[in-house]
């Protein structure tokens, strides 16, 4: 089996995308937040074509020329992963060829969106797997939340990552009976896979159990972010719950929201409040805001003493 040498043991960062305010993406603005997030020790890739980087809202051109801005940005530096999200194996494993084409040196598999409201048949997901063998594109395993009918169960979790090119899971379950009981099943039969929690909303909770995070908010404050696994890995609480409640208003004005895509929005507020973006556009179906926001965004970026970078 060939070995996959990407080193994600540590801050991973799902950059948003920059929009210019008639709605084009900007690839200058764009390498202007690649090469800031690569410039911090302890970011170790960057994930674009997420769901914080509005990647299923874009064309293929724009999608990959969004890679390789990215790409250009880093310089080698740090690995460029892409978000594959089309639905079926055959036309995802193209979507893996042209990321390798721009630039990806690995891929975040998304489960199929039918799979949401239907749930999956028992080996379809090991299935789409086969992307890596149809593409060579290294693959991120993704776990969806529990209160999703396309999260996966243990054996699958299992099945999946023992596949070949398999090399890291990013888990978002957000269930914690389930993680605490099937994180160590899964480090136990699967020591060579890097687990990353996705849980920006409770990383604390997941930082003592994982090599590291792949999270949107990686893009606002991962210079604290890279302190908080540290902790984890030393497993040093009182510094870890030190971040976190430094943390704390910047959580609650990103995530504690009506809906998790709002926290994309969000990013974009506290992005300007960094002085990376200038404005916080966003493409339909987001919408702006409450009014408001804006403000409290900003506040709560001083309150964690986030500095203004520009």
């Amino acid at each position: 089996m060939t070995k996959i040498n990407i080193d994600l043991r540590g801050l991973n960062p799902a950059p948003v995308t920059p929009f210019n305010r008639d709605g084009s993406v900007d690839y200058a603005a764009c390498k202007k937040l690649g090469a800031w997030l690569a410039s911090i020790d302890g970011v170790k890739s960057l994930t674009v074509l997420g769901h914080a980087g509005e990647g299923t809202f874009m064309s293929q051109s724009e999608q990959m020329k969004l890679i390789e801005a990215f790409a250009e940005s880093v310089n080698g530096a740090i690995p460029i992963i892409a978000g594959i999200t089309l639905e079926g194996t055959e036309v995802a494993a193209e979507e893996a060829k042209r990321a390798v084409s721009a630039g990806a040196s690995a891929g975040l598999l998304y489960p199929s969106h039918g799979w949401l409201r239907f749930g999956y048949q028992k080996g379809a997901p090991q299935d789409k797997y086969q992307v890596y063998e149809e593409s060579g594109l290294p693959l991120i395993l993704f776990q969806y939340p529990d209160a999703t009918k396309c999260t996966y169960n243990l054996e699958t979790l299992l099945e999946i990552s023992a596949q070949p090119g398999v090399f890291a899971m990013k888990n978002g379950v957000r269930n914690m009976r389930r993680w605490d009981t099937e994180i160590p099943v899964i480090h136990r039969e699967r020591p060579d896979l890097q687990i990353l929690s996705c849980h920006d909303e409770y990383l604390l909770s997941t930082a003592f159990d994982v090599d590291g995070f792949l999270v949107g908010y990686g893009n606002i404050a991962p210079e604290l972010l890279v302190e908080m696994i540290k902790a984890g890995k030393a497993k040093d609480y009182k510094k870890a719950r030190e971040i976190h409640d430094r943390l704390l208003p910047v959580t609650k004005s990103v995530y504690h929201r009506g809906s998790h895509m709002e926290g994309t929005v969000a990013l974009k507020h506290a992005l300007v409040a960094r002085g990376i973006l200038d404005h916080a556009t966003v493409r339909s179906p987001l919408l702006p805001l409450e009014p408001g926001a804006e403000e409290e965004i900003k506040a709560a970026i001083r309150a964690a003493e986030l500095p203004f970078v520009g």
